[in-house]
């Protein structure tokens, strides 16, 4: 039977962390939490548990995620954020995966609340995530905030575990909006850095094109108001992003 590493990255996450600590605690044979010094009660809540707490200055999120799986005592890893938890499905699954463990890594899908309401529908869900892997086979790739599990060989395998990873998100609308900013700015910087233009016609099409995928295509409609929400956000973050780009190149 394997053994596993449940990893976590945090930081003011006094709110979520627990309910992450508990659904690992029971599947995993050690939690890994690297922390950037978080100002809230995050590291008094972890002390509570059996956990290696880890603090470390941010360096970037797939940095700091590549950092954390290095810490890590088992190859089998299981990454999660400090705000989201396995459902018990998903416990069930992975405690099943260490005795029978075939792939190289293993997808699930991620359910996202936001604003106390389970997201079903839009671009938040199925919401694939590859977070079961081997760590000799994988690692955080990416740029900037778009980062994601990669394989180090192509001909690598992944399988889907039954179950979700809960995922709580924003809730305050106001939260949204200040991450909304927050996100359009380092893509924009991250789209400069590539070499990326921003024609006057994306800042029309593809916000247009992101509300109408998400909102009629990927029913985010039937989310409600929530999901009405959602969807003119990720049309606000694709406007957002390439107005600021423009602004990038007009000034450098």
């Amino acid at each position: 039977m394997i053994k596993l590493s449940g990893v976590i990255i945090t930081y003011n996450e006094e709110r979520n962390i627990e309910k992450c600590l508990q659904s690992l605690e029971s599947v995993v044979d050690e939690i890994v939490v690297v922390d950037s010094f978080s100002t809230d009660s995050t590291k008094q809540i972890c002390s509570q548990y059996n956990v290696k707490f880890i603090e470390q200055e941010f360096l970037g999120y797939i940095e700091q995620k590549n950092f954390a799986l290095q810490h890590a005592s088992y190859d089998y890893i299981v990454s999660l954020d400090g705000d989201e938890a396995l459902s018990e499905e998903l416990q069930k699954s992975i405690i099943e995966l260490k005795s029978h463990w075939t792939y190289d890594g293993y997808y699930c899908n991620r359910y996202n609340n936001f604003c106390g309401q389970w997201i079903k529908h839009s671009d938040w869900y199925p919401n694939k995530k590859l977070r079961v892997f081997d760590r000799r086979k994988a690692y955080w790739r990416g740029h900037k905030i778009h980062e994601t599990i990669g394989f180090k060989d192509s001909n690598s395998k992944a399988s889907k575990l039954k179950g979700d990873i809960l995922h709580w998100t924003y809730q305050t609308y106001s939260e949204f909006n200040l991450k909304t900013e927050y996100f359009s700015t380092i893509s924009a910087q991250a789209y400069y850095e590539k070499g990326k233009k921003a024609p006057f016609w994306k800042l029309w099409v593809n916000p247009s094109w992101a509300f109408f995928k998400s909102y009629i295509l990927r029913f985010g409609f039937l989310d409600g108001f929530n999901g009405f929400v959602i969807c003119v956000q990720t049309a606000n973050i694709a406007f957002l992003k390439y107005s600021k780009l423009r602004e990038l190149h007009k000034n450098n």
